[in-house]
């Protein structure tokens, strides 16, 4: 055990899976920023917009709600117009993640009444202007802790980056086994296999459960004060 510790976890080692990890924080931030901008445009959209912009809005998003997120990466690493990989990737998981953020806006949206626009009506508010400063902020502040849910499956997601040879943390995980013999001078064994995946699996858990944590915090915090008021 202890000599599969000492050939698994060198310094270069540990700053190869690092740097796979790298790659899948930068996707998976990138992709939950373009993806919160780009479904809540969807939801406001399928909520408020005419009857063309509904339609097409409910079609993109039950086309990507009813595909696989692995078909829109292998498509999008085929397809897509740029030059990196990561990008490539990258494009995946917004188009995808988008559809599943529209929903989630979508449904804060209806829970805030109508009783709000009639409200801001009577005090001169017009429509976009209610949107922008009464409803919008009262959705954001109830669907956050159900998009940190979505964060999650995005940063466990990220993972299928590994089908198309892309540097992230499972890919640099499985490549160290091909790889070992180069650097120990012998045939991985299945204890040393354990070790690398379960030192995969603590990172994506320390990751997701930080991120769990803090949406379990702010949904307290949300739900106290809401009994204050």
């Amino acid at each position: 055990m202890i000599e599969a510790l000492g050939s698994i976890f060198t310094p270069f080692n540990i700053r190869y899976i690092f740097q796979g990890l790298g790659v899948t924080l930068q996707v998976a931030v990138v992709s939950i920023l373009l993806s919160i901008v780009f479904g809540s445009v969807l939801g406001l959209m399928r909520s408020y917009g005419n009857v063309v912009l509904r339609k097409l809005s409910g079609f993109y998003i039950e086309m990507f709600r009813n595909t696989p997120n692995l078909l829109w990466v292998f498509v999008c690493f085929i397809g897509a117009p740029f030059h990196s990989a990561v990008a490539r990737c990258t494009m995946a998981y917004v188009l995808f993640t988008s559809a599943m953020m529209a929903e989630i806006v979508r449904g804060g949206l209806n829970s805030i009444s109508k009783g709000q626009f009639e409200a801001a009506y009577s005090q001169g508010f017009g429509f976009f202007r209610t949107l922008w400063y009464i409803i919008i902020p009262q959705t954001f502040r109830r669907i956050i802790p159900t998009m940190m849910s979505q964060v999650v499956t995005v940063v466990k997601d990220t993972s299928f980056m590994a089908q198309v040879a892309v540097a992230e943390l499972l890919y640099n995980t499985k490549n160290l086994m091909a790889t070992l013999y180069v650097y120990s001078g012998h045939p991985i064994t299945t204890e040393e296999v354990i070790m690398l995946f379960l030192f995969a699996m603590v990172i994506y858990f320390i990751i997701n459960f930080s991120i769990s944590m803090a949406s379990r915090y702010y949904h307290v915090r949300i739900t106290k004060a809401s009994e204050i008021r």
